[in-house]
């Protein structure tokens, strides 16, 4: 259990138990609640003598009593992860039900407050993986009685408040969240209306939310980052009175410094009325690269909910990172006046994994907290540092977010590896994977080991690598339901003649379709033979490769991008244009060509199962991890 040290001491001079302290917490050793306190700590000894000292630790996992518009403890601060609404936004991000679904457990592992699940009235499909979300996830109480909100976001207006509320009222804490722009750019260019229209529609829409039978409603003015003070202070006391419980704070264009985004916060609370009976939250975008910064300032000034996505993804440049934001206020806590969070930080890894995966937008490799390079040292200086002691180079243990360093054990995997020495790796690097997911991992890596057997360099075995392991992963796990496989594939390329592909794919059903077809290269034939058979028609939009380790043998990662020419649109929140939907898949081979091929697979297969999900029955032969 991670924990923050509180400059708090109890000295005894006998061996005596303290009485006053009770034990409340059985399933974790020598945690304990004060009487004069209900936060929990950890409590360890050390005697000279006769003397005993006590010092109390306190834990971070301890969750106050939810209430809509207050916490009972003021130094708690409220994660609300926009993963699934604002980070899905990201061009090519888009996610089926069932993959929403595994990462909203994996939040709800995490132990985030609210999870904002989608924008319910962008279509029918978006409200239906809300609706799941909220039955599923919304009422999956622990045993310590933790169960995430579920938010759904809305414009101010009636339709889409509707469809919120439709989607999020099944879960056992569901949340409106709607907005309206405040700005002056905003309200004059984008709305056509003047002050006092917004602020009748804004408490409006807040009541008829409330009359629906919401109770906890949360309210954000767009482009509050840009919009004047005094407008801003009037629009919040007004939907206060409307019974707004939560006040969101968005930069929304991600312009404000951290000291004038804290000082904007810092003045809504002095001038707001009735803000004292409503917790303020923090909505930053990363336009210039603050977004961390200014959401750390912001709970410094007061506010007590911070809006974060895993990887930071989301619109344009992205949202303010919830890995960041999380361990520095566990890294940094008392620096920040002792704020603390109920994030379960070990399963940071995991969660960053699988948007990634999901999504198809990649972290970029010195990412702070979750990036490759993140715990990685090169320079000789650095190295010697570490190897005397890990404090002098690192502030953050691995261990804390979920990540393992490389075994010490002499533990070297190839041919004749077993499950046991994979499944240890596998947990080394954050996945945890049981029963067929751990059989459907271990016979592709079986595979992909014989095949390194056969490359000899300079004599010397080649084995598989973490890097390896990690494609292997997004190949064989993090993929879409499948409606079509790779059975089999054969290329003939090169300067004598035109480069020809035949494709032999297996559908849901366990048919088999036989095609072949002629290209400018083998991955060009190859893409043609697909569409032949699947008879979707498609754009590509990118194609990237990359080896994901040194070496002739390395593995290759595919990444494709691609958008049906009578694609699925939708509605985008802040705009409210309609958007075409891109689908990303990716690929893992020795062989660069089968990569590409099933990365193109895999992103039809995400397209044709996000079609599916709210019709026809969709046959999945391949399983998840578990969330």
């Amino acid at each position: 259990m991670a924990s923050l040290i509180l400059k708090t001491s109890i000295s005894s001079n006998s061996s005596t138990p303290i009485t006053s302290l009770n034990p409340k917490a059985p399933t974790f050793s020598n945690v304990y609640f004060s009487k004069l306190t209900p936060k929990p700590f950890y409590l360890s000894t050390s005697s000279t003598g006769t003397s005993t000292s006590f010092t109390k630790t306190r834990v971070l996992a301890y969750r106050p009593e939810y209430i809509p518009n207050r916490i009972p403890d003021p130094n708690y601060v409220r994660i609300f992860d926009t993963t699934l609404r604002d980070g899905e936004q990201s061009p090519g991000a888009t996610m089926t039900s069932k993959e929403k679904l595994d990462i909203a457990c994996q939040l709800a592992k995490l132990g985030v407050d609210i999870i904002e699940a989608g924008f319910p009235a962008a279509s029918k499909d978006d409200l239906e993986a809300v609706k799941m979300i909220a039955k599923e996830v919304g009422n999956a109480v622990d045993e310590d009685g933790y169960v995430p909100v579920i938010c759904g976001l809305a414009r101010c207006n009636e339709k889409d408040i509707r469809a919120a509320w439709e989607s999020v009222r099944f879960a056992r804490r569901p949340r409106v969240h709607t907005f309206i722009a405040t700005s002056e750019i905003h309200m004059k260019y984008k709305l056509g209306k003047t002050r006092e229209e917004v602020i009748k529609i804004a408490t409006g829409m807040v009541r008829f939310a409330r009359s629906l039978g919401c109770d906890d409603v949360e309210f954000s003015p767009e482009d509050a980052g840009r919009s004047d003070r005094e407008f801003l202070y009037q629009i919040l006391g007004e939907v206060i009175k409307a019974g707004a419980t939560t006040l969101n704070i968005p930069d929304t264009v991600g312009y404000t410094v951290p000291s004038e985004f804290g000082q904007l916060i810092a003045d809504i609370r002095s001038n707001t009325p009735g803000i004292e009976n409503v917790i303020i939250s923090t909505h930053c975008q990363n336009d210039l690269g603050l977004s961390t910064a200014n959401t750390i300032a912001g709970a410094c000034a007061g506010a007590r909910q911070v809006e974060v996505t895993v990887n930071g993804i989301g619109e344009r440049a992205g949202n303010a990172s919830l890995e960041e934001v999380v361990m520095t206020l566990k890294c940094r806590g008392e620096q920040v006046g002792g704020l603390y969070t109920g994030i379960n930080t070990r399963h940071i890894v995991m969660a960053s994994k699988m948007v990634a995966e999901y999504s198809g937008l990649h972290v970029q490799p010195h990412k702070a907290i979750v990036g490759a390079n993140a715990f990685a040292h090169e320079s000789g200086i650095h190295q010697d540092g570490m190897l005397k002691h890990k404090g002098t180079y690192e502030i953050i243990s691995p261990e804390d977010i979920g990540l393992y360093r490389s075994n010490e054990a002499g533990i070297v995997l190839g041919k004749l590896s077993g499950r046991h020495a994979l499944k240890t790796e596998l947990l080394k690097l954050g996945y945890d994977l049981k029963g067929k997911d751990l059989d459907d991992v271990f016979w592709r890596f079986k595979e992909v080991a014989e095949q390194k057997k056969l490359i000899l360099f300079l004599g010397v075995e080649q084995h598989l690598t973490d890097a390896d392991l990690i494609a292997l992963m997004s190949d064989e796990i993090f993929q879409p339901q499948v409606i079509w496989s790779l059975g089999d594939l054969q290329v003939t390329c090169g300067t004598l003649g035109l480069s020809t592909a035949t494709v032999k794919l297996i559908d849901a059903n366990e048919e088999e379709h036989i095609a072949c077809s002629v290209g400018t290269g083998p991955v060009d034939s190859a893409y043609k033979a697909i569409d032949l058979i699947v008879k979707e028609p498609v754009k590509l939009l990118e194609y990237s490769m990359n080896a994901v380790t040194e070496g002739i043998d390395a593995i290759a990662t595919t990444r494709v991008l691609i958008r049906g020419e009578n694609s699925q649109t939708s509605t985008n929140a802040l705009t409210g244009e309609t958007v075409h939907r891109t689908f990303s898949g990716t690929g893992a081979g020795m062989d660069i060509v089968v990569s590409s091929v099933r990365a193109y697979i895999n992103a039809l297969n995400k397209m044709l199962g996000f079609r599916n999900q709210s019709g026809s029955k969709v046959y999945s032969r391949n399983s998840r991890v578990s969330a």
